[in-house]
């Protein structure tokens, strides 16, 4: 599927079996769905979405044994800033937390965990938010269901208070958070290091 203008992502056939450390600092064994992020003229990266036997789930941009030339803060992602995938209250329902990324001035990549909804909307890209939004069964929210959050509204995005938002999806969904994965942690990186086009909608 066509992301932006240079950059596709593609479902691989199969799963690539691993050993490794989940979210929560488990070792585990996992069966990870691969998606390749492909540039324009630049080198193919892959994506993988983690099942690990343990439960957990998280998409991470992975590393292979050999990573082809790139900046350092593109280099410096691979096999960090994983995004968790969890269960919600809600039956059949999965959600992944938008925390979108930053480089920092060593060139590391960062997150930022609490925004206004506005300020979220400018980092990711409304139209990159709307196009998740839209898909069936997604919605924007507010991470945790507290009573002095504000509402978390794309039509009239407020400004007042900083929150920790979160794509809630459904389970048989498996590609939007890969997708939400690309545009909030890839995609500022990628712009960051001049691969892509600020204005690459």
């Amino acid at each position: 599927m066509r992301l932006l203008n240079d950059l596709t992502l593609v479902r691989n056939d199969g799963r690539a079996e691993k050993t490794g450390t989940t979210c929560s600092g488990e070792m585990s064994r996992a069966s990870a769905i691969e998606w390749d992020l492909r540039l324009r003229e630049q080198p193919t990266l892959t994506v993988h979405d983690n099942h690990w036997v343990n439960g957990e789930r998280d998409v991470v941009l992975y590393k292979p044994t050999v990573v082809p030339e790139m900046p350092a803060a593109l280099s410096n992602l691979h096999n960090r800033l994983r995004s968790g995938v969890s269960t919600t209250a809600k039956s059949g329902e999965l959600r992944v937390m938008v925390f979108p990324t930053y480089v920092d001035k060593q060139g590391r990549p960062r997150i930022k965990k609490s925004l206004t909804t506005a300020d979220l909307a400018d980092e990711v890209g409304w139209c990159h938010l709307r196009a998740l939004t839209d898909r069936e069964g997604v919605r924007l929210e507010a991470a945790f269901d507290r009573p002095d959050l504000p509402l978390v509204d794309l039509d009239d995005p407020q400004h007042e208070k900083p929150l920790q938002h979160a794509l809630f999806f459904p389970v048989a969904d498996d590609e939007t958070p890969v997708v939400a994965y690309v545009c909030f942690r890839i995609v500022p990186v990628l712009r960051h290091i001049g691969w892509l086009s600020p204005d690459d909608d």
